[in-house]
Parts: C-alpha cells; structure tokens; sequence
C-alpha cells in the first residue's frame, strides 16, 4: 500500500472510527484516523492490535533519531516511502517523548474559563469524555485524581497522566486539556504531582478544618482566639476585628456585617487550614516557582456549611496572604452525595449560590468549584440559569459507574459478582465517603435477571454501593496474586469499546447540556 492510500483512507473516515489496515502479513491494524501524525517523515498513530492498543511509528529509509528514541519493536515494512515501523507501548516512558514533540499533548492551565474535571478511575474513559464534549465552551481537564484515590486503585500520577495524554492523541484533540491533582494535603503530595506534569493543584486543609467552631460556648471560642498562632498569619485578632467588625458592601442588595462571635467562630473554623494553605503555597512557589500552574482551594468537606461572610472571609484572608487561587471549592447547603443528585431545597441552594457569586464578583478573580458534581443534574440547572459566572465541575466516580454498566450489558456474570462483592464491603468502606444508602434495598445478585441489572444504576442505594467500593474491586487479589475483577473489567471494556464511549458520552452530555 501507498501512502496516498493511506491518506485516503484517513480522509474518507467519519467520526474518528476505527478503520481496518493491513500493513504486511504480520501487521493488521485497526487505526484511529485522529491520532494520525506526520513529522519529519515519520508517522504516528494509534491503532489496536488483537484488542490491545499501541503507538506506532512509520519510518523512512534512514529511521529518525525521533523513530530510535521510542521504546517498542521494530520490524521492517513494505510501503511506498517508508521502510521501518515500530510498535510502541503506551507507558510513561513513550508518553513524555510524545508530549516533547507535539505541543497539544501536554496539559495547560485555563484560568478563568469554565471547566470540566473528568476523574477516570479505571484509565479508558478518557476518550469518551472528549467526544462528550462537543461544542460546549467547558474545558476539560483529563488527568484528574486525588491522593486518596490514587493510593485505593493503586495507580500513579504518571499512570493518570498517560491515560489522558494517550486519550488526547488518540481523539487528536488540539483545543487544550487540564490536569489536576486533586486533594493534596502534605508538600510529598505536591513533589509526587509536579513531577508527574498536572497544572492544577488542589488544596485539601480538611483535616485542619475545626467543624465544631459553629457550636463551641464563648468561653471555648475566648480560649481559641488567645491561643491561636496569630504570627503564622501575619495578623493579631485586633487586626481582624477592624477588618471585619464593619459593615462589607459587596454589591447593591448585598452587606455583610459580621458580630465579633461570628468572625471567633470562622478564625476556630478556618484558621488553621489558612495557615494549613499558607505552608503549602509557601512550599509550592520556592520550589516550583519557574512552573506554570494555577491553585484551587478546597474547603468542601467539611460537615457545616460555608455562609456567605465565612465564604468573603476565607477569600480575603487568602488575598491578604498573597495565595493566588483560580477556583473555591465551598460547602453548599444541602447534601452533595456521592454518585447521585443533589439532596435539598433547590430554591434555597439558588438564593445562597447566588449570594456566593456576589462575593465573587466583588474579588473578581476566581470560580466557583463544585466537588461531587457527578450526577448533580438538579443543580447544573440552577447553576446553567444564572450568567456571568465562572464555574468547575469536578466528578469521578460516575465515569467508574459507567464502566461497571457495560459489564452488566455484555457480561452480566461478572457484573453479579461485582455487586455481590460490593454489598459486603460497603458498611466498612462507606465511612470516609459522604453517602447514605440502606444496604438493605440492594439485594444479593441471584435475585435478579439479567435484565433487570441495569435498572440498578437507576437506583441512589446501588449507585453508592457500587460508587465507594471502586478500590477494593478494583485491587482485590486472589491467593496466586492475581486480581479478582480488576483485568476483567478492562478486557470487557476493550472487547466493547464502542459501547462504553457511547455510554460516556450520552451521561456527560447530561453533565454538560445544562450549563450550554
């Protein structure tokens, strides 16, 4: 075959699907036209071999210093132009040479535009979630994982990369991607994602996040402030008081005029996760200070609240501190469960949503970040309606919920064994997950069809089930060292690619339709 005929073929595919060649007797390929790459008369691109995905890389003649540097094997090729092809696997090593040499594979940071995380648990969603992107205005960030998460799949910060990259060049997608180290809470978290190349960094001072503040006496709260490390925030509580013992006129119809016990009761609160926050930008800007990157600050896990002053006081302290930050991550009224919709009054989430963007708007230069966005359709409403906002959506384990659907749809045996699995590890693994399922609506596998499996996914109580449980089913082993679910879920996963890209586009463009 000619090169042209390549070209051709590349040129007559519709919608990036896989198109069957045969290079020589030895190599049958099913390429993704996207992926297709020419430089310095080398071709690149991703195609699947008996079910398994590679890089290759056709050569001239004289094989490029570019074509050696890959690992992979060689074999010599037959086709008009080009002599040598190498099949690369898609490691880590492969994937940095890739990002030196086309600019669109390595991540970026977005600023104030909208965005989108698209945490993937398993590392084959990723395609999907560009394809669901369509013509929203979001962008995406691929490579999305916290330490937690990392530390319960087993997985790296470079294995969560590779997946997004090689997704990125797969898709061809040239409009820019994120990636996002989720929930780092010591400055070792912080080395372990620089150095894997993410741009977004999270940080979680949840553990320093005192969620009695709201109910301690004011004999407790006196003690609190006399104590507290004023030094550490380069502030004394005299300091604080003529900064927010006064009436803050945030727009037209918005004051905040804090009393002296509110302002005791968000020092107890926040106090030390500002110190907390402090410690680790300090960390971040001498160590890094040559990197590009941007800070998102998470207080959301926290059992109270975020009021609307608390909100303004934690976005000024930050500024006072001089913590740049690109997004604040907040503690909504209502309950943001995971994998399921928002639990509360909407009419009330709105007015308070809406007092939040306020504040916003009077520092101007930061969004909003929801964490546990999966499944939030309710909200995405709310929020979609109101303008001039800037908004991130962070989810993850809906991705992993649908990979589990596709189990259920083409091998439901596997998918049994999974929930039964399940079941009996959620009492102990519900406990550092907001959720609220009752075990006892889900029932053992046996007392379901087939096809009744898939209305499962319809259900808040299996959903969660299945959500918390995701590193267990994902590590689990049997006596030989094997994993238990873990290889089957990819091989079924790869087996039915087409599917499972279907199933994640249709559910995040539910995810994205709203804010349009």
């Amino acid at each position: 075959m000619e090169i042209e005929q390549l070209r051709s073929k590349i040129n007559n595919s519709i919608n990036n699907e896989l198109f069957e060649l045969k290079l020589n007797e030895s190599l049958n390929l099913q390429i993704y036209p996207d992926s297709i790459n020419e430089l310095d008369r080398n071709l690149f691109f991703i195609a699947k071999e008996e079910n398994e995905k590679y890089l290759f890389i056709i050569s001239s003649e004289k094989r490029s210093l570019t074509f050696k540097k890959f690992e992979g094997v060689e074999e010599n090729l037959a086709l008009n132009g080009f002599s040598y092809i190498k099949k690369s696997p898609l490691k880590t090593f492969n994937r940095k040479l890739i990002q030196e040499i086309f600019e669109f594979t390595k991540p970026r940071t977005f600023g104030l535009n909208d965005s989108f995380g698209f945490g993937d648990r398993i590392g084959l969603a990723n395609p999907g979630h560009i394809r669901s992107l369509g013509k929203s205005h979001f962008k995406p960030i691929l490579a999305q994982q916290s330490i937690r998460e990392l530390t319960r799949t087993n997985r790296s910060a470079d294995e969560v990369m590779d997946a997004a990259v090689w997704a990125v060049f797969q898709e061809g997608y040239r409009k820019g991607f994120g990636a996002d180290a989720d929930h780092l809470k010591t400055s070792e978290d912080i080395d372990l994602m620089m150095d894997a190349g993410y741009k977004m960094l999270t940080f979680d001072p949840s553990k320093y996040v005192d969620n009695k503040a709201d109910i301690y006496r004011m004999d407790e709260l006196e003690k609190i402030i006399s104590g507290f490390n004023w030094k550490k925030l380069n502030s004394t509580f005299n300091d604080a008081k003529n900064t927010y013992l006064k009436e803050m006129k945030i727009d037209e119809e918005l004051s905040i005029t804090p009393d002296e016990t509110s302002l005791m009761r968000a020092f107890s609160k926040y106090g030390n996760a500002l110190i907390h926050i402090k410690n680790l930008n300090e960390y971040l800007k001498l160590k890094y200070a040559d990197f590009d990157y941007e800070v998102e600050v998470s207080v959301d896990e926290t059992e109270s609240v975020t009021s609307t002053f608390e909100h303004f006081f934690i976005a000024n302290e930050l500024r006072r501190l001089g913590i740049k930050f690109i997004s604040l991550a907040l503690r909504f009224v209502g309950d943001f469960e995971k994998g399921i919709d928002y639990k509360g009054d909407l009419e009330l989430f709105k007015r308070e949503y809406i007092k939040h963007l306020k504040v916003i708007k009077y520092f101007g230069n930061y969004k909003i970040s929801l964490h546990s966005g999966s499944d939030k359709f309710s909200v995405y409403e709310v929020i979609g309606s109101l303008k001039d906002s800037y908004t991130h959506v962070k989810t993850a384990g809906t991705s992993y919920l649908e990979a589990l659907k596709v189990t259920a749809i083409k091998e439901p045996e596997l998918f049994k064994e999974i929930l039964d699995f399940s079941r009996g590890l959620y009492e102990t693994e519900k406990k550092t997950y907001h959720v609220s399922a009752d075990i006892s609506k889900v029932k053992e596998s046996c007392s379901y069809t087939n096809d009744e499996l898939l209305n499962l996914f319809n259900l808040n109580d299996a959903r969660q089930i299945l959500h918390v449980t995701f590193g267990r089913v994902l590590t689990e082993k049997d006596s030989f060292g094997n994993y238990i679910f873990k290889d089957r879920i990819i091989n079924c996963l790869n087996r039915n690619e087409d599917i499972h890209y279907k199933l994640i586009i249709e559910h995040f463009k539910k995810h994205l339709e709203p804010f349009n």
